[in-house]
């Protein structure tokens, strides 16, 4: 990369390093001698700066991407100005380098850590086209990380401050190829949709370590982004479940009409996918009650609960008393105390304890387990494991029975299998009583996420 031909700037700024020097211009790491903080300065390339029109579009827009800068994922921009007839920006010094920097080994990155980054970016994203502004060069080089691994956007309106928008106009392609949305690589301008699918290309090479239309040239993999269908994620890296392929498909869309309506809708189906693939049900844990099943979720970096042992022993400790007690009354009384059997079962992300109250003489393995004799949390619990296989059509069976004799009794095990039905027949491209039962599953258990985001989609594929 070439040196900076020129390090002056504002005589407040002192200790000038120059750390990058691209197409728009020059990038200096200064301090603030004024306030006594790093900033980073971004000036103009000289050959922008002769054009007057560019250069008052340039401020209008660094202006203009300013008042992002009370959101917390977005870069915080202290000064826009000019400097010996070139315009400059002052913005905050990020630490923690950039998410390129994370995808230059090509190596997948941890899901985890994953999701979390591209929500905090689907944050940002969604905050500036609410304001109108599109980013135009989302990549991981814009993405930076603060001293606690957060994500903030940078540069936001600077592309097409540049009269970068489109490689029509210049004669080269903006930034790397690799995350040019099909209409940027036509040469037509960005829109929202454009950064979303930027983003949808960024979590796929986060996930897998390397972009998803790599070619050995750039004006190669430009073509392919319009040309070539989306390849699949599960194959690039098996770690991943199998859905994600379908979200992606959607993200990448070639027409910008069929992506999601926004960067957080993306962000919270690849969410969705993870929690369901590790069998997590994502709603709260149940009271207790005669037979139930109680899921506890992992956190949000997969690891259990703190109170989980604390439950587990309140639990265990209450079959052991029951049984004492059932021991000293035997001694006074005729028929014996039914008994409490705890089980644990674990597997893969989660944690399923159920508890029985068993009739005297008899044991939770005694329990009839055919669909039938099977009660309606059991049946749930069956139909839910199907859920996790990818097995719908094995599922919707067992949930239908499960609904119908949980139906009225306001347990919150007739919320999850509400909630379990409603997803499966979508998943199935079914719209029968989807909503209904969403509505039912959210009038005993309360708002959540999960219920708003499946009633969006629902609302939108079936017909009223």
């Amino acid at each position: 990369m070439p040196a900076p031909t020129d390090t002056s700037l504002p005589l407040r700024y002192d200790n000038v390093r120059p750390i990058a020097h691209g197409g728009m211009g020059e990038i200096f790491l200064a301090t603030d001698s004024v306030l006594g903080r790093d900033v980073v300065v971004k000036v103009l390339a000289e050959r922008f700066a002769r054009d007057d029109e560019l250069r008052e579009r340039f401020k209008r827009e660094a202006l203009a991407a300013a008042r992002l800068s009370g959101n917390e994922h977005v870069v915080t921009i202290f000064d826009v100005g000019e400097h010996d007839g070139r315009p400059l920006i002052v913005m905050e010094h990020l630490a923690g380098g950039s998410l390129e920097r994370r995808v230059a080994g090509r190596k997948p990155c941890d899901p985890a850590q994953v999701l979390d980054w591209l929500e905090e970016a689907a944050s940002a994203l969604d905050a500036a086209h609410a304001a109108g502004i599109v980013h135009r060069d989302v990549k991981p080089g814009n993405l930076l990380l603060d001293e606690r691994d957060h994500v903030k956007v940078a540069d936001f309106g600077i592309a097409s401050a540049a009269g970068m928008d489109s490689f029509t106009q210049t004669g080269t392609i903006l930034g790397t190829a690799g995350y040019l949305s099909p209409e940027q690589a036509r040469g037509e301008r960005a829109t929202a949709a454009s950064d979303r699918y930027a983003l949808g290309v960024v979590a796929w090479e986060l996930f897998t370590g390397r972009r998803p239309f790599e070619r050995e040239s750039a004006t190669a993999e430009a073509a392919a982004h319009v040309n070539t269908p989306v390849p699949s994620a599960h194959d690039a890296n098996p770690e991943l479940p199998r859905a994600f392929d379908g979200v992606f498909a959607r993200a990448l869309a070639k027409d910008p009409s069929a992506r999601f309506p926004s960067a957080s809708d993306f962000v919270g189906e690849l969410r969705s996918v993870v929690h369901e693939a590790a069998g997590d049900t994502r709603w709260i844990e149940p009271p207790p009650r005669r037979e139930q099943t109680t899921r506890i979720a992992p956190t949000r970096h997969g690891r259990a609960r703190w109170w989980i042992p604390l439950l587990l022993g309140a639990v265990i400790a209450g079959g052991l008393v029951a049984l004492l007690l059932t021991t000293r009354d035997s001694k006074h009384a005729a028929t014996p105390t039914p008994r409490t059997v705890v089980r644990t079962v674990t597997g893969p992300g989660t944690t399923v304890v159920t508890t029985a109250t068993t009739a005297p003489g008899t044991t939770a393995a005694s329990t009839p387990s055919g669909p039938g004799a099977a009660s309606g949390a059991q049946l749930n619990d069956q139909g839910f494991t199907r859920m996790q296989q990818g097995d719908y059509p094995g599922a919707l069976p067992l949930l239908e029975q499960a609904v119908q004799k949980l139906t009225g009794t306001g347990a919150i095990v007739e919320a999850y299998a509400d909630y379990n039905l409603a997803y499966t027949r979508r998943k199935l491209g079914r719209c029968t009583d989807v909503l209904p039962l969403l509505a039912r599953s959210e009038a005993v258990q309360g708002h959540r996420n999960e219920i708003d985001a499946l009633r969006s989609e629902a609302r939108r594929a079936c017909p009223d």
